[in-house]
This record gives C-alpha cells, sequence and structure tokens, in this order.
C-alpha cells in the first residue's frame, strides 16, 4: 500500500473560485520520482488562466509550476539528484517523442498529457483528500504546496548559494521570455526589438535582448511604472500605447524601417497584429502570450510577402537542464537580475498575490514556505 504525506496545498476547487487551503495527502515517490520540499514557487499566468479554465484540467487540483526546494527524498532509479540538493522544478515532457529527441522538449508530442492532464501519465493521482482524489502532477509537480512530487526531466539541480526564492520562476516565465529571444530569435549584435507587454516574460526578454547586445530595445506597455523599470533594466526607448499608435511610433524609432524582431507576451489579437506590423523586411515575431483555445488573429498578408515571419514560442525553446543553469550564472555576474521582477509573499496570502498578479500591481508574485 503507498504511503502518503501529508501536505498544505492550494486546491483550485471550481471554475474562477478563489485558492483554498487544505490538508492533502501526497504519495511517496515511486521509480523515477522525486520528492521536494518546497521553499518558493511563483504564481505564473498559465496558473490563473487554469484556475480560469481557459485550458481544461480537471478539477479539484493543486496548480504551481515554478517550484524551487530541496530534495527530500529520491525514488528508485533517481541519480540525478539526491537528498539534500537544491532544484528548480520546471515543465514536463515525455522524453521519448520525436521532437524530445530533436532536442525541442518544449514542444513534446505529449505535451498537454504531460503538463495538463492532472495526473500521472499512467492515470494514477499524486494526491488526496481521506477517500476524494485531487489532480495534480500539474506540469509534474503541483507547487502550490508544502511538498511536490517531481521527474528527473523536470528537475534542474542548481547553486546552493542562490536564494531559492528568487529561482522559481526561471522554471518558466522567465525562461520564456529570456529563451525567446536567447534560443528563439537569436539576435546578432547590434540588432532592434520591441517586446510587447512587460510583465515576467517580456521583462525577461528585455534583460535578454541586453545580454545579446541589441543596441534598440523598445518596450511597450499601458503601465508607467513597468516601463519604467523596463528602461532601468535596458530598455532604450518606452512606448505607452495609450498615447499614440505604437507601430508608428516604432517606425518613428527606427527610420521608418521597423525593429529586426518583436516579441509579443500579452495573448491580445490586436496587439499580436501590432508586433508583426513593427516589423522591418525580413523581420520575426516572436509570439508568446498564451491566450484562450479558439482565439484568432488577423494579419496583412501582403506585409509577411516581405519576408516577415511569425512563429510560436513555448518555454523559449529551452532545454531546461541546459539553460536555467546559463540564466543562474547570468544572474551571479549581475547581468540578468531576476531579483528586480520579484515580489514575495506568505503562502498563506495566494489569493492576495494572484490578485496582485492580475491587477499588475507586481510583476512576478513568489510564495514562500515557512
Amino acid at each position: 500500500m503507498t504511503n502518503r504525506l501529508r501536505v498544505t496545498a492550494a486546491v483550485t476547487p471550481s471554475q474562477g473560485a478563489p485558492f483554498e487551503l487544505q490538508q492533502l495527502e501526497l504519495d511517496d515517490p515511486r521509480p523515477g520520482e522525486i520528492l521536494v520540499r518546497t521553499v518558493a514557487t511563483g504564481i505564473c499566468h498559465t496558473d490563473l488562466i487554469v484556475r480560469d479554465q481557459w485550458y481544461p484540467v480537471p478539477l479539484p487540483a493543486v496548480l504551481g509550476h515554478e517550484g524551487a526546494g530541496v530534495v527530500e527524498a529520491v525514488g528508485e532509479g533517481v541519480t540525478s539528484v539526491t537528498p539534500g540538493d537544491h532544484v528548480i522544478m520546471t515543465y514536463n515532457a515525455c522524453g521519448t517523442c520525436r521532437l524530445c529527441l530533436q532536442g525541442r522538449p518544449a514542444y513534446c508530442d505529449h505535451a498537454f498529457s504531460a503538463n495538463f492532464a492532472g495526473s500521472r501519465p499512467d492515470g494514477s493521482l499524486t494526491l488526496r483528500r481521506g477517500d476524494a482524489g485531487i489532480h495534480g502532477a500539474f506540469f509534474g509537480q503541483s507547487s502550490f504546496a508544502t511538498h511536490a512530487l517531481t521527474g528527473e526531466r523536470n528537475v534542474v539541480k542548481v547553486d546552493p548559494t542562490v536564494p531559492l526564492t528568487l529561482l522559481g520562476p526561471l522554471g518558466c516565465g522567465i525562461q520564456t521570455g529570456a529563451g525567446g529571444v536567447l534560443n528563439s530569435l537569436r539576435p546578432q549584435a547590434g540588432s532592434s526589438i520591441a517586446v510587447f507587454g512587460t510583465g515576467t516574460v517580456g521583462m525577461s526578454a528585455v534583460m535578454a535582448a541586453v545580454v545579446a547586445d541589441c543596441t534598440t530595445i523598445i518596450a511597450v506597455d499601458l503601465n508607467e511604472q513597468r516601463l519604467e523599470l523596463a528602461e532601468e533594466l535596458g530598455a532604450t526607448h518606452s512606448i505607452n500605447p495609450a498615447e499614440g499608435d505604437a507601430v508608428q511610433r516604432i517606425q518613428e524609432l527606427t527610420g521608418g524601417i521597423g525593429v529586426d524582431f518583436t516579441i509579443e507576451t500579452t495573448a491580445s489579437p490586436k496587439v499580436l497584429r501590432q508586433a508583426v506590423d513593427s516589423l522591418n523586411h525580413g523581420g520575426t515575431c516572436g509570439h508568446i502570450g498564451a491566450a484562450a483555445i479558439g482565439t484568432e488573429v488577423s494579419l496583412d498578408m501582403h506585409g509577411l510577402l516581405f519576408g516577415r515571419s511569425l512563429r510560436g514560442i513555448i518555454q523559449g525553446d529551452s532545454v531546461p537542464s541546459v539553460f536555467i543553469p546559463r540564466l543562474v550564472d547570468l544572474f551571479k555576474q549581475g547581468r540578468f537580475p531576476v531579483d528586480r521582477l520579484i515580489k514575495t509573499y506568505a503562502f498563506e496570502d495566494i489569493n492576495t498575490a494572484a490578485q496582485d498578479a492580475e491587477k499588475g500591481r507586481t510583476i512576478k508574485a513568489v510564495l514562500t514556505f515557512a
């Protein structure tokens, strides 16, 4: 009979409902699984849209997928980490499909079931409340809990000298924005880029553009405080669309030709159209914003003929075990100041943190566990 650990978890009980702290039972690790004591976890836009059922994750469920913590136990066959290791938990992938084998696990053929099914691949649940099953294994972790069960493919061992309260968001939002620039678009030094939306993903893209030595970095947002921070982090220009046409302003800043690259993080069809229209001939737009399933966008087909490209980006095209340590090294060198994005909240204040994130009062809300 499977043993179970008592944990405190934030449960999403029904569509759109506030998170509820509940006492649950978590399985002991099976072969290939890792038990992590959660020290901190970020709140991501994806957690909130799943709470609101933009994606059909079964409820009730424990969400959370930007966890960071300390390994407490490992199942049979685990070799990459041992108890006491500091780790970041990131997205899950099957590891055996054609895209995983090509080094593109973010586009795993089984990505939806691996991350959004609410259960292990065999359909078993990791969490229970008495006799009632609670859906877990969200992104292979469900880190809105004092402990999480995860696997080797979505755990990255990190330097124990770096505070775990800063590292959880590297598992999703930060690696998505930074990877969107450094892995997906790969701008040459001296390139121009416009970033639409300066939340966690957009700010990370701005910082990555600085690392990539882009010389024109334009931040676009309606929030003046975020634009100010974007400029402090390296944006050379900022645009508030409430004060005029953003596309026209980008044209003015680039001598009438547009930028080499754009990043769209807002999931707004109107903004995606602006991001494409802001490109110069041969430019590329990276679409990152997660919209509700079925959302459509209208584009000028004539404009696309001039070598412009639009491509979707998930998780910054990152292989987490390779890319996340690079981001940690950049942070340690002072070249990627993720600490400027983070505001911490006690775990029991999860609903306040979620509201602050939704209202734009904080860029990256991070929950901490006593």
